[in-house]
């Protein structure tokens, strides 16, 4: 009889020295983190190591997990703050480089209604316009934006992953909000 094991069941065995149930945790989680590390970094290449950091911590950690809460709210929570460690790494040396094949990956993150040429170009340029947007916002809006709206977490699950206290995330959510509405009337304007 084949059943899907749990997250603690692959925990337990994974602490109990199973590589399988750490590679099957990994595999579990990793295309979500992945995602958010692409949209963090706009690079495969630094997403990657992002990845990479974050699920190392993982590891570090994982004899510390009480199993309160979802396993991959932690994961997450680990995931933000390696990205906020990135961002501040990438303050004091920056980097101008873009993965072409990130910008591509980040393009197709709306699901289209249609697959008709002319709705599929208009999705892409929509798409490519809202990045460039999202990529101008501070690190800490950009997280909240990402958090609210990509991962469908409430205020209370942004404010106990990024360690600020809810009106926090309110107000940058709505701050960046405001950031994009501006730019988009302005750039809408004659």
């Amino acid at each position: 009889m084949l059943f899907a094991a749990t997250d603690d069941d692959l925990i337990h065995r994974a602490l109990a020295g199973s590589q399988r149930a750490w590679v099957s945790l990994v595999e579990r989680h990793e295309r979500k983190v992945y995602n958010f590390c692409l949209r963090q970094t706009r690079n495969r290449s630094d997403a990657m190591d992002l990845l990479q950091d974050v699920f190392l911590a993982v590891y570090r950690h994982l004899p510390s997990w009480r199993g309160e809460g979802e396993l991959q709210a932690w994961i997450m929570r680990i995931a933000v703050n390696k990205s906020m460690d990135f961002y501040r790494q990438r303050q004091r040396a920056p980097q101008t480089d873009s993965d072409e094949h990130a910008e591509a990956a980040l393009l197709d993150w709306q699901a289209p209604t249609s697959h008709e040429p002319a709705h599929m170009h208009e999705l892409l340029n929509t798409n490519a316009d809202v990045v460039q947007r999202l990529q101008a916002l501070p690190a800490e809006q950009r997280l909240v934006v990402e958090m609210k709206f990509f991962q469908h977490r409430t205020f209370e699950q942004i404010s106990k992953l990024t360690g600020v206290p809810v009106n926090t995330v309110k107000s940058r959510l709505y701050t960046s909000l405001q950031k994009l509405k501006d730019q988009l009337e302005t750039s809408h304007a004659l």
